[in-house]
């Protein structure tokens, strides 16, 4: 037999039947909750109230006067007409001031809500749009809030599709604290030009489109730059914009979507050319990072008529705290120029300074000791071995560039636990290399084995090998993002294992994805690091602020161009002798090149620098050893070869 529900269940029941009912129902009961409760409160005040009244009726008309004041219904008392018409008063009132609390509570809760979700337009002027989200947000983030520092107020938007309570957290925690500089994240995609629109990016001073953390999703870079001219006047795009693909397939459109005002860089063969040139020379990437980031020395235009008239070369020692690096001559930048380029009244001269109002004249000319320059050295011809570890989208770039300067009978080992045909394509000539390249005949051998297993790299001959590249694996489905990190520091723990048993220190040059993976990773004193994406951050955020660069820094970074080298100290002072760095200027010049640094070995351990001092005054003299380094702005050329020019100054354009 069923059992029948007891009398608490059945009042649950009908309580909660009632409630079912609606609002009047809820009202109903609030009602009778309230009067439960209020009226014996109000009893029991007025018969303990030493002036009660003395009779019931007065008794009872204090406890519905002090029952009205509680319940804010009037408690006037008389006729029943007066208690009516006071309660329906009172309730008319109630039900106004609820009303207009509940409207400014929604309108204030739709406020948040909206707010939070991003979806406000912003009412800015000269503040930095940023579009996307992928590895380099947080550099071009932190380069701004550098750059912003000696402003009085500042701006950067951030438009991703991504939370924006999730962005400003990740920007805290990553960028720290950004003084005078406003952060401010907007959520939505960035090629909604409606959602665009939000950021205000005609009142912008630029634009900042991010590559995309995936080589597939560079058609996102092209639609936000077409997202962006479709909120500009006249169907064009009206601020400079700085963006970036991963593919040289989108390069075109996305140039194209840009307009004469826009710079579109391609990051993977950026990336690629710094790997190939800093396996020749470890340490490179110090040299782009410190001239790249705003907190160190930067390039500036400096006009000081009374230079005209004179030779390039002269100009070269007539600053004491600044680096001639070439002029801009009707607008156009030259790098490099030879000499003798005599300087007219219009030229500007292209200084590397700490600020743009710091590079003052002086005559370092007598700092100059010609006993302490050294005497040319033999090109070093001889062919070279490569041994690259690991395969990723970039190793094809990776290997055309540096076989472009690879003298003939080089040779490139590529161990990689990838299918041999991908590697053989890339090495025999196809979309992405040739085996032949720019500079010479060289052979690319591929060899299966993973790079993380200390049998594979003890089957090498290291100590055969003049450099090594550490590639960072591609990311496959199913594995956590920073994988291709702990391969790689697993590689190079097995690497530093060997250097220590065979006593020979490998020029290596690894490829990481998180900044953060820098310090954790085992390097000897020869090894560099290349942060894929981190120069490239740094790049777009030095162009986004100083536009009128993007011709010298696309001339530094195109192949066959005019590029940062480091070089032996030996080749322009002789070694185991003081010299100022007067004198390293002068020898760079002979050679036709502009010295601006150099890179002391014993101190290429110390962090930050890691021996790396750019932009030295002229009169600082120090003890040269074999193996310092000179850093130098010249033509591209094969180690060891020296070029001059005397060709007549080229009317270029900038490119992109």
């Amino acid at each position: 037999m069923e059992q029948r529900p007891g009398a608490g269940a059945r009042a649950r029941y009908w309580f909660d039947t009632t409630l079912a009912r609606g609002t009047s129902a809820l009202v109903g009961w609030l009602v009778l909750v309230c009067l439960a409760v209020v009226v014996p409160a109000s009893a029991a005040l007025v018969w303990t109230s030493g002036h009660a009244p003395a009779t019931l009726s007065g008794k009872v008309a204090a406890i519905w006067h002090l029952t009205g004041e509680t319940m804010r219904l009037g408690g006037t008392t008389g006729s029943p007409a007066r208690v009516a018409l006071s309660v329906l008063l009172a309730l008319v009132a109630l039900v106004y001031v609820s009303t207009l609390v509940g409207l400014i509570t929604t309108g204030l809760t739709e406020r948040l809500i909206a707010l939070r979700r991003g979806r406000s337009k912003l009412l800015e002027r000269g503040h930095v749009v940023v579009l996307g989200w992928s590895e380099q947000v947080f550099t071009v983030v932190g380069e701004l809030v550098a750059a912003g520092a000696n402003q009085r107020r500042s701006a950067v938007a951030i438009l991703a599709d991504r939370d924006k309570t999730a962005m400003e957290e990740s920007l805290q925690s990553k960028v720290g604290p950004t003084g005078r500089t406003r952060l401010i994240c907007r959520s939505g995609p960035s090629a909604d030009p409606a959602v665009l629109a939000l950021t205000s990016p005609a009142t912008a001073d630029s634009v900042i489109v991010l590559p995309p953390d995936a080589s597939r999703s560079d058609a996102d870079v092209v639609k936000a730059l077409l997202a962006l001219r479709a909120t500009g006047r006249g169907g064009d795009v009206t601020v400079p914009v700085v963006a970036a693909v991963r593919d040289s397939g989108y390069l075109l459109a996305a140039r194209l979507a840009a307009g004469s005002r826009g710079v579109v860089l391609e990051s993977d063969t950026v990336t690629a050319r710094l790997i190939a040139q800093a396996a020749r020379r470890p340490g490179l990437s110090l040299v782009h990072r410190d001239l790249l980031d705003f907190a160190g020395d930067e390039f500036y235009p400096a006009a000081h008529p009374s230079l005209a008239g004179r030779e390039f070369g002269e100009a070269l020692l007539s600053y004491g705290n600044a680096s001639a690096v070439g002029l801009i001559r009707g607008g156009v930048p030259w790098l490099n120029p030879p000499a003798r380029t005599v300087l007219e009244p219009d030229d500007q001269l292209l200084v590397i300074a700490a600020d743009d109002d710091t590079a003052e004249l002086a005559d370092c000319a007598p700092l100059v000791d010609e006993r302490s320059v050294a005497g040319p050295r033999p090109p070093d011809t001889r062919p070279e071995r490569l041994l690259v570890l690991g395969w990723n989208r970039r190793a094809p770039l990776v290997l055309r560039e540096w076989g472009r300067n690879a003298p003939p009978g080089s040779v490139a080992d590529v161990v990689a636990d990838e299918d041999e045909a991908t590697v053989r394509a890339a090495c025999d000539g196809g979309d992405s290399g040739d085996s032949g390249g720019d500079g010479g005949d060289w052979t690319c051998v591929a060899l299966r084995g993973d790079t993380t297993r200390p049998e594979t790299l003890a089957g090498l001959d290291l100590g055969s090998y003049d450099s090594v590249i550490v590639l960072g694996q591609e990311p496959r489905a199913g594995e956590p993002p920073e994988e291709p990190d702990t391969r790689t520091l697993v590689t190079l723990l097995v690497l530093r294992h060997l250097e220590r048993r065979t006593g020979r220190e490998l020029p290596v040059v690894t490829e990481l994805t998180d900044d953060g993976n820098r310090p954790l990773a085992p390097l000897g004193p020869g090894a560099d690091v290349i942060i894929s994406g981190k120069l490239i951050g740094l790049l777009m955020a030095q162009i986004s602020q100083n536009h009128h660069l993007a011709a010298v820094f696309d001339e530094l970074f195109s192949a066959g161009g005019t590029q940062l080298h480091l070089r032996s100290a030996a080749d322009y002072v002789v070694t185991g002798h003081e010299a100022s760095f007067a004198t390293v200027v002068a020898a760079a010049r002979d050679r036709g090149e502009c010295a601006i640094g150099y890179r002391s070995r014993a101190e290429a351990r110390r962090a930050p620098g890691y021996g790396l001092r750019l932009n030295p005054p002229k009169a600082d003299r120090r003890r040269w050893s074999e193996g310092d380094e000179v850093v130098v702005v010249a033509g591209e050329g094969r180690r060891g070869v020296v070029r001059s020019g005397g060709l007549p100054l080229p009317r270029r354009t900038p490119r992109g």
